[in-house]
């Protein structure tokens, strides 16, 4: 092998050198494939046995509603004023970038917390909520969200479920310079095309109503203000998806990046030569506040039914759990390291075997499932 191995052993845990960036192809040129099982159902089951207190912290936070509405109105405000802007200015695009980016990130991850039915009591009020809060989105996108969302946290990492993770072809067309600065840039069509190349989900009358009442919206607010005012929901969209420093959660929270990259194992009767490295990352920084702590990465995936409000709560009752998981300092830097630094790859995930190929259905997935 290529790189050499640090073999210290602390509370179970490895530390690796990275390996250099000219390793031979067999060991940077392929996924961390494992047949161990995701790490957070282990540690929840360890958290809440320690901590059964931690059982009241889940539940659905009401007033998240009201930032929600806040920010959607605070986007179609901002396409108002810019009725008359050509999007070829520079006012057009820093307006765009600055305010419209951050807000509809705000959106993408407000869907996000609806998924889980955070924010209403009853499922299907988070569906039409959610319905709503996607029309300064520009395209209907909450309804799919949520189902595919559903199976990357069931099955984290299964090469057919989770669509989440890049395909075989994206890491060989993209993991050199121009593909990951590519990718980067336009993540948000990675995120949106993918799954649909990769599993298919039952198409709903929650589907067909979030395309209706977005079509309907979309066409009202063309006819009363104009092309203009709606580029920029479309162009706020983009660039959320893109090089935009809230944007960096997309590839810090799963990448196996930087410190972390070590030589790809190999299965040897099916058990790994080297442990899987960890496969989830926080980030504890000042953008959570845009972003509803979405950085509490570790945190959401060990508990996913426990609302943003809480979920720095859950950091502090089970600390010891949390403190010593390697964690991301700076989503800007995580865009800026994964572009630059040549041992960052498409490539640095951990992957499963596909359920698909012991015959698992997913029909059998309930979407509404709490």
């Amino acid at each position: 092998m290529d790189a050499s191995i640090k073999h210290r052993k602390l509370d179970e845990t490895f530390t690796f050198i990275t390996p250099p960036a000219d390793s031979s192809i067999d060991i940077l040129n392929d996924f961390y494939w494992t047949n161990d099982t995701e790490p957070h159902v282990q540690r929840r089951k360890l958290i809440l046995e320690k901590y059964p207190e931690v059982r009241k912290l889940t539940g659905y936070e009401p007033k998240t509603k009201w930032y929600v509405l806040m920010v959607v109105l605070l986007q179609l405000f901002v396409a108002y004023y810019l009725r008359n802007t050509s999007p070829f200015t520079w006012k057009f695009f820093w307006l765009a970038y600055i305010i419209g980016a951050t807000s509809n990130q705000a959106i993408f991850l407000a869907i996000h917390e609806l998924s889980h039915n955070l924010l209403f009591k009853k499922p299907i009020h988070n569906k039409l909520f959610a319905i709503l809060t996607n029309i300064p989105i520009g395209i209907p996108y909450s309804a799919s969200f949520q189902p595919y969302h559903q199976l990357h946290h069931k099955f984290m990492g299964d090469e057919y479920l989770d669509t989440d993770l890049p395909t075989k072809y994206e890491g060989i067309f993209l993991s050199n310079l121009l593909g990951k600065v590519f990718f980067a840039t336009c993540q948000i069509f990675f995120y949106a095309l993918r799954p649909m190349f990769i599993t298919q989900i039952k198409f709903t009358y929650i589907h067909l109503l979030n395309i209706v009442f977005q079509v309907i919206f979309d066409n009202l607010w063309i006819q009363l203000f104009g092309w203009k005012s709606f580029i920029y929901f479309i162009m706020s969209s983009f660039l959320a998806g893109s090089l935009h420093p809230c944007a960096g959660h997309f590839i810090a929270e799963h990448y196996v990046l930087n410190e972390n990259n070590t030589p790809k194992q190999k299965l040897v009767n099916g058990s790994n030569v080297i442990p899987v490295p960890p496969e989830t990352y926080s980030y504890y920084g000042s953008l959570n506040y845009l972003t509803w702590n979405v950085g509490y990465h570790n945190e959401h995936h060990d508990f996913p039914y426990i609302a943003w409000t809480k979920l720095p709560k859950l950091r502090s009752i089970a600390s010891e759990f949390y403190d010593p998981l390697p964690k991301v300092n700076s989503w800007c830097g995580v865009l800026w390291w994964f572009i630059f630094n040549d041992v960052n790859l498409l490539w640095n995930r951990v992957k499963r075997q596909g359920k698909e190929k012991h015959g698992y259905k997913i029909e059998k997935v309930d979407e509404n499932q709490q």
